[in-house]
């Protein structure tokens, strides 16, 4: 029998599940079973599960056939449970190092408790918060052990399943269960709190409580948040049925009354449309379970009280308002939304907003309104095949206008036009982001297409690395991110990564990255035009080396000696050099060009074009490298300053490590070990071929060349994302050019 039963119900989090599974499996303390409880979840959820059962024997796996809701999902887990303690953690929450190793050393030192409650901490999307609302009131508790009847105040502990460690039997014996619904947590913990005979506190924060930005069901309004009054009526039936702890009703009164005006008071739960009838509902509440002789607290609380008394939803919003007041400060100034002459187009935009929109109208933009590109022309060009009645429409900047290619109709950013497209259209496909000026309209759908799977830390995660941070306005990028409707991904890696860093309501499209069917598509003849195109002569192997964007270099120059390599490779070699779109050209780059010695390709309009003339990949930390895994051509890692770019921009996991899926193949850190790579056969070795696979597996998911599709029939047809998905092993990329 474990010492520590730790229950997890889990639903919808596939971003944070692996870091809260380690968080447990993670401790010291190993004398512990963790119950995960499957309900039901309709992202990875469940794969993670059977992932971390399968090599820990300390993981239980539980598959809801449905979905139930977090409470009774916990109530299947207690049914599992033999330890000692229950502990419930939810799923998107971390065990700080060390918790469960000091609540063992805590009960092995004053015996057996039937609760044993702890400290959190919140961290938020923007980063941690400060000690918790009962820090003071843990730390006071000591070593007590205690009564609450004794010791009142400690009603006031968080009123949540996650910081308290249960006697198992206790918990059992007295019937306590999570009913379903809302706000599960308060009955059962004051049921538990005013029925323990021996409750201590431990003076340590053991929880991480995260409050993610986005789908976090008190921060969503709606009917929902009115399950606050079954759950309390629960509890003083609950109270009825034992006449020995009457001495709580009254404590348990105001705190269930205090609760409920607090859910009223936030828009973000209770909805303007149904303030009155939660305020009435609670007056309800108040009138039915008022104990005799109550004394009306102090402060506000009593003040809005009263107002429930006298059943006056009037008095109640006076009484809002007066705090409102007495918070702001009777001398606050109002400021204009407005400065003058700022964004001169606004009259235009406004008035094209009055006007309806356009069902058959899509904005599309790629790399901040460069020339159409990536994903997004993918989308485009699959659209006018199977969504011909939708008319696109691409955003260029102005000194890039001409170079649109013949009959794709585009507008110059912030032309008269352009503001009237931005105003009607229904569909809008980037990505990256469109300008903070524009507004979405109701009606309006938003499809982020991203640009690459993310290898370095991005969005919210930028935050704990300053030189990657820098200028970046995180408050505007949530703002942007709320615009989204559907995000798509390629892989669960870059799902899992897009819901971290992107916190927002948007949907998933586990689909693949549209700009790879190409790989799949082309023939032999297709790659034999594009090197020809390129100037790369029949019979030679064409190298491409495309690297990343530092964050922490002005401009670029090669991390070896492009004449160097090419000169040691010899003449059966090619090397083709994209630098990345940051960057301007440069001199040294145009001179090898010149000489002959590379083929600069820096300004090529199409990476797939280079990625499929080339026989293989000399690649950094550039997204690029997934991309190409879909070839299944060599690719080589040259990586002379990880250890800068690791800790300076972070990074999602270890490229290097020569892990399975973690590597794709051979790996160089210096110029002699680039060049050995190459002339001793190891690019395109068995070993590295082992790796490449791998690596597919992990980061070529749903890239099948069916990828454009899916979104196409998802996003503008409403259908679903079909056709599905063909497996790794069943698909047949583009031939390689010259490795026979």
């Amino acid at each position: 029998m474990p010492r520590f039963s730790v229950v997890i119900p889990v639903f919808k989090v596939q971003g944070y599940l692996r870091e809260c599974l380690d968080s447990v499996l993670g401790q010291s303390f190993r004398d512990v079973e963790v119950i995960v409880v499957d309900d039901c979840s309709p992202d990875s959820c469940g794969t993670i599960i059977d992932e971390y059962a399968a090599r820990d024997e300390r993981v239980k796996a539980l598959h809801l056939p449905r979905n139930v809701g977090l409470g009774r999902a916990r109530n299947a887990g207690l049914e599992l449970a033999r330890g000692d303690y229950v502990l419930f953690l939810d799923s998107d929450d971390c065990y700080t190092p060390g918790l469960l190793q000091a609540l063992a050393a805590r009960l092995d030192s004053v015996g057996d408790l039937d609760i044993l409650a702890f400290d959190h901490v919140r961290t938020h999307w923007w980063g941690r918060g400060g000690r918790s609302q009962v820090a003071d009131l843990i730390e006071r508790a000591g070593t007590d052990v205690f009564r609450l009847e004794d010791r009142p105040e400690y009603v006031h502990l968080f009123l949540v399943a996650w910081n308290k460690a249960f006697r198992r039997e206790f918990f059992l014996e007295q019937g306590l269960r999570y009913a379903p619904g809302l706000y599960e947590d308060a009955p059962v913990t004051h049921m538990a709190m005013v029925t323990a005979e021996r409750i201590g506190c431990l003076n340590r924060i053991g929880v991480e409580y995260r409050q993610r930005r986005q789908g976090a069901i008190t921060k969503t309004p709606g009917r929902k948040h009115f399950d606050i009054f079954e759950q309390y009526e629960g509890l003083f039936a609950f109270l009825a049925a034992r006449p020995e702890l009457a001495w709580a009703h009254s404590l348990l009164f105001e705190r269930a009354v205090f609760h409920m005006l607090f859910v009223l008071k936030r828009p973000e739960r209770v909805t303007v449309a149904d303030r009155r009838e939660f305020f009435h509902r609670t007056a309800d509440f108040y009138t039915r379970h008022l104990p005799a002789g109550f004394a009306l607290p102090e402060g506000g609380t009593g003040v809005y009280m009263r107002a429930l008394a006298k059943r006056s939803y009037r008095a109640y919003q006076a009484a809002e308002l007066a705090d409102r007041v007495r918070k702001s400060g009777p001398n606050k100034i109002l400021k204009a939304r407005t400065r003058a002459g700022k964004r001169a187009y606004a009259g235009l935009y406004t008035a094209q907003r009055r006007r309806s929109l356009d069902p058959n109208l899509a904005v599309y933009s790629s790399y901040w309104d460069r020339l159409p590109s990536c994903n997004p022309l993918a989308v485009f060009d699959k659209a006018r095949e199977l969504a011909p009645q939708v008319h696109g429409v691409w955003v260029v900047r102005k000194e890039l206008a001409d170079q649109v290619p013949d009959g794709i109709d585009h507008v110059v950013r912030n032309s008269r036009r352009y503001w009237e497209v931005m105003a009607r259209a229904k569909y809008f496909v980037n990505n990256v982001n469109f300008p903070d000026g524009i507004v979405k309209r109701p009606g309006q759908v938003h499809l982020q297409t991203h640009h690459g799977t993310p290898l370095k830390r991005m969005g919210l995660d930028q935050q704990a690395y300053p030189a990657a941070a820098r200028g970046m306005d995180f408050d505007r990028l949530l703002e942007r991110v709320d615009r989204w409707d559907l995000s798509v991904s390629s892989n669960q890696h870059s799902t899992k990564q897009w819901e971290r860093a992107y916190p927002g309501a948007f949907e998933s499209l586990d689909a693949g990255y549209p700009r790879n069917d190409r790989y799949y598509a082309a023939g032999a003849e297709d790659v034999a035009a594009v090197r020809a195109r390129l100037g790369i002569a029949e019979g030679k192997t064409a190298l491409l080396y495309a690297p990343t964007h530092r964050d922490y270099q002005q401009g670029w120059a090669p991390s070896f000696d492009l004449a160097r390599l090419a000169g040691a490779l010899g003449d059966d070699f090619v090397l083709l050099v994209r630098t990345h779109y940051f960057y301007d050209r440069t001199p040294q780059l145009s001179d090898l060009a010149e000489q002959a010695t590379v083929i600069d390709v820096s300004r090529h309009p199409s990476v797939e074009d280079l990625c499929l003339a080339a026989d293989a990949l000399i690649a950094d930390y550039s997204s690029v490298t997934f991309d190409y895994a879909n070839l299944d051509r060599p690719i080589v890692i040259y990586a002379d300053d990880w250890q800068i770019y690791s800790q300076v921009r972070g990074v999602t996991f270890d490229l290097l490590s020569g892990r399975p899926g973690d590597t794709p193949g051979a790996v160089a850190t210096t110029e002699d070990e680039l060049i050995d790579v190459f002339l001793s056969g190891r690019w395109h070795g068995p070993d590295a071929a082992a790796l490449r696979g791998a690596f597919r597996e992990r980061f070529c998911q749903y890239d099948d060349g069916h990828a454009a599709e899916r979104v196409v029939r998802r996003f503008f047809l409403g259908q679903d994302a079909e056709p599905a998905i063909v497996p790794l092993a069943q698909r047949v990329p583009a031939p390689s050019p010259s490795l026979r």
